[in-house]
């Protein structure tokens, strides 16, 4: 099982950026497809970026495309989400997430919640108009 433990998030106006971070133990996240996954009040967790587990492919909600940008570095074991010019409906609470074992696909890129099967704590994101 991997631990995932995110960090990063806070309050930032409309327009402005915010870098979180997710490190990870227990298990090398380039071993792994990882995403980024978020939840707004009242909605339900939707995927907001993702690796497969090759680190090859990424994936972007629509909504985020352009404007945030999923990475990863391997030798401090986090991945990474760069968002820019944020908006009041990207607030939300940011999840990292892992998908553990090594008996899938390399290259897919896994984007519901069901695929994955460890969590970290969340991070809260606030964008104020």
């Amino acid at each position: 099982q991997v631990q995932l433990v995110e960090s990063g998030g806070g309050l930032v106006q409309a327009g402005g950026s915010l870098r979180l971070s997710c490190a990870a133990s227990g298990r090398a996240v380039g071993s792994s497809a990882m995403g980024w996954f978020r939840q707004a009040p009242g909605k339900e967790r939707e995927i907001v970026a993702a690796f497969s587990r090759s680190g090859g492919s990424t994936y972007y909600a629509d909504s985020v495309k352009g404007r945030f940008t999923i990475s990863r570095d391997n030798a401090k074991n986090t991945v990474y989400l760069q968002m820019n010019s944020l908006k009041p409906e990207d607030t939300a609470v940011y999840y990292c997430a892992a998908r553990g074992g090594t008996l899938y696909s390399r290259t897919y890129i896994y984007t519901k919640s069901i695929d994955y099967n460890s969590w970290g704590q969340g991070t809260q994101v606030t964008v104020s108009p």
